[in-house]
C-alpha cells in the first residue's frame, strides 16, 4: 500500500474537517492511509455527481463485522465491506448517505486468495461499499451486471485492472 499505516492514536479519530470521515479501528501493514480511501471514496461519489454527499469509512477487524453481519443481515461469519444507508427524517435535508465498515483482514485475505494487488482489492472494496450506499444493488442479475460495468469503469480511471476477472490461473 502507499501511504502511511495509521497508527494506534488514530484509532477511531474522525478528520472533522473532512466530508468523508475515515475510522481506524484496526492497524496494521497494508491497511490505506486515510488519504487513500478518501481519493476511493470521492472518485465513486463524483460518478454519481455526489460531492457533497458526507460519509464515514470504518476500518474494522473481524469480530466487529462478524458481529455487525449478524445482527444487520443475519448472516454469520465476517464479510469484506458492509454498507449502512442513512435515511434522513421526512423534512430534514441532510448530505449524509451512511457508513462503510471493511474488514480489512477479510479485505488482505481475499486479494492473496483471488492474486490481486492489495491496494487494487482496497480501492475496488471502498467503492463498491459507497455505490451501496448511492443505492446501487447486485441482488439481481441485471443490477449486478449494471454495478459490476460501474466498478470496472472506476477502477479503470484509477489505474486499477478488472476486479472480476481473475488475475492468476483459471
Amino acid at each position: 500500500m502507499t501511504g502511511p499505516t495509521p497508527g494506534a492514536s488514530e484509532l477511531g479519530r474522525e478528520d472533522s474537517v473532512e466530508r468523508i470521515d475515515i475510522q481506524y479501528a484496526v492497524t496494521g501493514g497494508g491497511i490505506p492511509a486515510a488519504e487513500i480511501i478518501r481519493a476511493h471514496a470521492r472518485h465513486a461519489l463524483k460518478a454519481a455527481a455526489a460531492e457533497d454527499a458526507e460519509l464515514t469509512v470504518r476500518v474494522v477487524d473481524e469480530a466487529e463485522i462478524t458481529a455487525l453481519n449478524s445482527e444487520y443481515r443475519g448472516k454469520p461469519g465476517a464479510t469484506n465491506v458492509l454498507s449502512f444507508p442513512y435515511e434522513s427524517m421526512p423534512g430534514v435535508n441532510s448530505a449524509l448517505i451512511g457508513d462503510v465498515v471493511i474488514c480489512a483482514p477479510v479485505v488482505a485475505a481475499e486479494a492473496i486468495a483471488q492474486d490481486k494487488p492489495l491496494e487494487a482489492h482496497w480501492a475496488h472494496i471502498v467503492i463498491h461499499g459507497v455505490l451501496h450506499l448511492l443505492g446501487h444493488d447486485h441482488r439481481e442479475e441485471l443490477g449486478a451486471l449494471a454495478m459490476e460495468d460501474l466498478e470496472r469503469r472506476l477502477l479503470a480511471g484509477l489505474g486499477y485492472p478488472d476486479p472480476y476477472r481473475s488475475a492468476g490461473p483459471a
